[in-house]
């Protein structure tokens, strides 16, 4: 369920039904202005609605005030075992600060950091990893990991509320999928807070990605979750940025940029579809608009496997075709779908997204996917076409049946009139 409170984090909001926000983290050191600079402004530009830096040294937290002052988004300083860091980051302007009570030196220093974070309006995110629980909870992690996360969890929670501050998130990550998905369910039914997800040390741009879709997919499906961020061991934050956003257009929860549809190929393809899907998929970054592009590897399917997608093409040895929500466009030559594609993508926006349709191209078109389509292949078309035969038989079938049945009781009940029922011309017929 999603959660009942928000909190912003400078103009982004968190919680109480705000779209999902998208953040990654810096991967630079936060004292080298330019480097962290040049990545904050890359990944603003993949999509991030919010960006972390790391802050584990005194230059860090005096970079902060110029970093917060020209970023594009806004900045959480990620603090950890010094919570003197944690307050010259509000002093330096953080739009949030990361802190993780468990480790920042006791009670006491927390509360200082609220009372300034208080004083500033800055709101923190707090919360536990697996692999940094409280030493009371080691034994439990042991026996129950997921109990254990959610008693950090909770404990955190109510050392917040015991200060008196709610202006904040709670994250609760493992480096395990399955445990993070139990933990954050469980949370999601006893705290109001917005929630932060992520999959802890996920892995490379390959496992991480993967582990992270599953994981947060898996919670975001149920409602759970606020704000995400794609934990991959690469030095390019934007592929993270990246991730997130798939990972939230393949559920419909917020849209950015073109999706591209590709079938898997098989032992029909007779182009290099591996080449033109990857030039497709590069040349959409250069659209902004969540147009939706399809690359059908060979003409058996037709367009139905993809007809709802704004383009697309589909592929012969020699020739392939253009199309637009399931009807054709033109035919072209195979080496040349990727530029006639580009060609008539940029017509729709220049006519004000409106499909240019040339009739006599058209046609063409379907005659070739005509002579190109397998006879006997399955498509989506005509397998609806052969489910309504099949009911129209079966409801003939059903007619005749009736009349026999009734033919037959109509007899069976004059020969009882005439007392001279045979033993076969007696019986019942059952109609179950």
């Amino acid at each position: 369920m999603a959660s009942q409170r928000q909190i912003l984090v400078g103009s982004v909001p968190i919680g109480g039904g705000a779209p999902v926000a998208v953040q990654t983290m810096t991967k630079t050191e936060t004292a080298n202005l330019a480097a962290t600079m040049e990545q904050i402004r890359a990944v603003a530009a993949a999509g991030a609605d919010i960006v972390r830096v790391a802050v584990p040294r005194e230059q860090d937290a005096e970079a902060l005030r110029t970093i917060v002052a020209e970023s594009p988004i806004p900045v959480i300083a990620d603090i950890h075992f010094n919570h003197t860091l944690a307050l010259k980051a509000i002093e330096a302007g953080a739009d949030c600060v990361r802190l993780n009570p468990g480790n920042i030196g006791g009670p006491e220093k927390v509360a200082e950091v609220i009372a300034l974070a208080k004083q500033r309006a800055t709101p923190l995110r707090v919360g536990v990893n697996s692999g940094s629980l409280p030493k009371h909870l080691r034994q439990l992690e042991y026996e129950n990991p997921v109990e254990a996360l959610v008693t950090a969890a909770i404990e955190t929670v109510q050392l917040m509320e015991r200060l008196d501050f709610a202006d904040f998130k709670v994250s609760m990550k493992s480096t395990s999928v399955p445990n993070t998905i139990a933990s954050n369910r469980l949370l999601a039914e006893r705290i109001p807070y917005p929630l932060h997800l992520g999959i802890t040390e996920a892995g490379t741009k390959w496992s991480g990605s993967l582990k992270s879709a599953v994981g947060l997919g898996t919670l975001l499906a149920d409602g759970i979750g606020d704000t995400i961020r794609i934990s991959l061991s690469t030095f390019h934050a934007e592929e993270e940025v990246k991730v997130a956003w798939e990972v939230l257009k393949a559920l419909k929860l917020r849209e950015r940029g073109p999706v591209l549809i590709a079938c898997p190929t098989c032992g029909r393809l007779q182009f290099d579809m591996d080449t033109v899907v990857v030039e497709v998929e590069r040349r959409l970054q250069a659209y902004e608009d969540p147009i939706e592009v399809s690359v059908l590897g060979c003409a058996v399917n037709g367009i139905g496997e993809a007809r709802h997608a704004d383009f697309g093409i589909t592929g012969a040895k020699d020739m392939g075709m253009i199309y637009s929500k399931g009807e054709p466009l033109k035919k072209v030559p195979t080496d040349q779908l990727v530029d006639e594609l580009f060609k008539e993508i940029d017509r729709y926006y220049a006519a004000g997204k409106t499909v240019q349709r040339d009739e006599g191209a058209a046609a063409e078109a379907r005659e070739w996917l005509a002579e190109n389509e397998d006879a006997g292949a399955l498509t989506p078309e005509r397998i609806a076409a052969l489910e309504a035969a099949a009911a129209e038989n079966d409801a003939s079938a059903d007619a005749v049946l009736e009349s026999m049945l009734e033919q037959a009781d109509d007899g069976a009940h004059a020969a009882m009139l005439d007392e001279s029922v045979s033993p076969v011309a007696g019986r019942r017929f059952s109609r179950g």
